[in-house]
């Protein structure tokens, strides 16, 4: 009789326990259903952008469709920027990576190439470019100058190209990405006419712009300016001393009234070539401070695209009248 009381007492702690752990089960399911629809509930697309160009562009395109993290800050040079942990992990957990491509993250290669194979949406705007009309460095024909926002016409081919991703990605809102990006394109025609506007007021002869690296080339063939900068495409290369004196001899030779500093590149360089300038019996000045591989900030007026070409326009035309 007792062994039956025992067995009839091991069963009700069976049972129990069975109970128990049958209502676990449910809580959970039922903590991870409201989860699923919570986060299904917000909609919202999370971009992560490389450069400051880029994350004002995927923010004007996606509107309050998307929320975007940007890598880089102002003032940051994209050519040796080397992203961090939490760069790769914010990477890795966005809906949509968005970067230039050309090479431009030189460093951040092969970090790109994991995210594509882990199955991220990248949008890499080289992929949306006619490449007939891109420049090559002067040293190697197969290496496309990256710089492709100093033509406001090819930064028009990075607008249609990402509201094309967005539109891929988040086919709902399709209609919103579109009438943005018609918006945007208007405003990026009344650009070009400002900066055209502002180039004929200079005489062709002072449409010369030196700077600090070779950041300016598409600036200056799509607006009519000579371009010379002191290191190559990428501020990776340095100058040496050959370089400094042979530009120096240039800007002695044609008389130009100032060079200019980038606000993602030291200071330094320009100044040195200022220095043997002087040194050959002509005083150029520092024109001022432009934007190159970066956008600027609140702070200085310049934290957009449009109003960062606006800002070096002004600068140039200013300094060299």
């Amino acid at each position: 009789m007792n062994e039956v009381n025992e067995v009839n007492e091991v069963n009700k702690k069976i049972k129990s326990i069975l109970g128990l752990a049958l209502t676990i089960t449910l809580i959970l399911s039922g903590l991870v259903y409201s989860s699923v629809n919570a986060q299904s509930s917000d909609d919202t697309l999370n971009v992560v952008a490389t450069t400051t160009m880029l994350a004002d562009l995927s923010r004007i395109i996606g509107g309050d469709q998307i929320a975007v993290d940007g890598l880089m800050g102002p003032g940051i040079d994209p050519h040796l920027y080397q992203a961090s942990a939490g760069d790769v992990t914010l990477m890795q957990r966005a809906d949509i990576v968005v970067y230039n491509g050309l090479h431009l993250e030189g460093k951040m290669g092969e970090i790109f190439e994991n995210l594509n194979r882990q199955g991220v949406y990248v949008i890499r705007i080289e992929d949306g470019l006619d490449k007939t009309v891109l420049l090559t460095s002067e040293d190697d024909p197969n290496v496309y100058d990256p710089h492709i926002w100093f033509d406001v016409t090819l930064w028009k081919q990075a607008a249609q190209f990402v509201a094309d991703g967005f539109s891929s990605a988040d086919p709902v809102h399709a209609e919103l990405y579109g009438a943005n990006l018609e918006q945007y394109l208007k405003e990026l025609d009344e650009l070009d006419a400002y900066i055209r506007g502002r180039v004929f007021e200079l005489p062709e002869a002072q449409r010369v712009l030196i700077t600090a690296h070779d950041a300016f080339r598409y600036f200056g063939q799509a607006y009519g300016f000579e371009v010379r900068g002191l290191q190559g495409i990428s501020t990776a290369a340095e100058a040496g001393t050959a370089d400094v004196s042979r530009l120096a001899d240039f800007i002695v030779e044609r008389q130009i009234k100032a060079i200019f500093i980038e606000s993602s590149v030291p200071s330094k360089t320009i100044e040195a070539l200022q220095a043997a300038v002087k040194a050959k019996g002509f005083d150029v000045s520092i024109g001022g401070e432009l934007y190159s591989d970066s956008l600027g900030d609140a702070a200085s007026g310049t934290e957009s695209y449009i109003k960062t070409l606006r800002a070096n326009i002004d600068t140039i035309v200013d300094a060299l009248l």
